[in-house]
């Protein structure tokens, strides 16, 4: 599960985070592409844009679903 403490500082402000548990396995970018990124310098993904709408919402818990090892955060569920 994300640790809020450990997110990147990468991360718009806003509930979705992903933390340092990342393993740039892109498979939160691949879901939801207008809304996550991949740091291909330090190897991590981070959220570059927070859901407006339920479209949007629905592809960021896909992609927090998609991720293998739990590290996308949602701080409002």
């Amino acid at each position: 599960m994300a640790d809020k403490e450990n997110k990147y500082p990468e991360n718009v402000e806003g509930k979705y985070y992903v933390d340092d548990e990342c393993i740039a396995c892109d498979a939160c970018v691949l879901a939801a592409p207008d809304h996550f990124n991949m740091d291909d310098d330090d190897g991590h993904a981070f959220v570059t844009k927070q859901p407006n709408g339920e479209e949007e919402e629905e592809a960021c818990r896909e992609a927090m679903d998609a991720c293998p090892v739990e590290a996308i955060g949602n701080d409002g569920e």
